[in-house]
């Protein structure tokens, strides 16, 4: 294939600008992924034995609240009405998260309108100035008060950073995300689900197009004089 444009890695942007400039302006592409599958880290693949499917880089929840995005991912996969919900054990108690309305009840062990949830949520915020905050503990504790971050921020931000909040700076966060109604989705977008026939076969599907010719195995960096000066280049890598 003579190509009229080179796409860089084939994740989930390379073959949207991939499908598109086939389908709609009617390019030739040639995508260049150095690992052995489409997908980049969304790649996903079963489990032989159980049928399970495993997210290869880790999990990918897909969620968006463009209705436009939305349309045209359904073009390629339907999807499942999984919705993601977190939970955090705090002294043998399970409390629902992001922080929400029935996280603060359950903390503090008793029934609250949102108004009485923001302002005992306040109170206990007043021990430090978000202004003047010198550590991401500090400004935590501004944001949130000291009981809520002490259950459910200080050993999550310590475990993630691999640092004492206390030596991270406060610019780290500007807000912590606190909800006062009893919505525990981890996300509040509006379409929320994972492709049904996982991740590859929807990937794949974008890719499934004569003007598309997808090179797996391919090192940029080792064939780059073929193609620099020669035709556009979208590198995603």
């Amino acid at each position: 294939m003579n190509a009229d444009l080179v796409i860089v890695g084939s994740g989930l942007f390379g073959l949207t600008i991939a499908e598109r400039c086939a389908n709609d302006l009617g390019l030739n592409v040639c995508m260049l992924e150095r690992r052995p599958h489409v997908g980049g880290n969304a790649y996903s693949m079963r489990e032989p034995e159980t049928g399970i499917e495993v997210h290869q880089y880790g999990a990918h929840l897909f969620h968006t609240s463009n209705r436009r995005v939305w349309e045209y991912v359904n073009r390629f996969t339907a999807f499942t009405n999984y919705q993601h919900r977190v939970f955090s054990i705090y002294q043998g108690r399970v409390y629902p998260m992001p922080i929400n309305l029935g996280t603060i009840c359950e903390y503090f062990g008793r029934s609250m309108n949102p108004d009485e949830a923001r302002a005992v949520v306040a109170e206990q915020a007043t021990e430090f100035d978000s202004a003047t905050a010198a550590n991401l503990e500090e400004k935590a504790i501004s944001l949130v008060g000291r009981p809520l971050y002490e259950a459910f921020i200080r050993g999550y931000t310590a475990k993630q950073w691999q640092t004492d909040p206390t030596k991270l700076g406060a610019d780290i966060i500007s807000r912590l995300p606190v909800r006062y109604t009893f919505d525990n989705r981890y996300f509040n977008d509006t379409y929320e689900g994972l492709p049904v026939d996982g991740y590859t076969t929807w990937l794949e599907r974008m890719a499934d197009s004569p003007r598309i010719e997808v090179r797996l195995g391919v090192d940029f960096f080792d064939v780059k004089d073929q193609y620099v000066g020669q035709v556009p280049i979208i590198y995603t890598g």
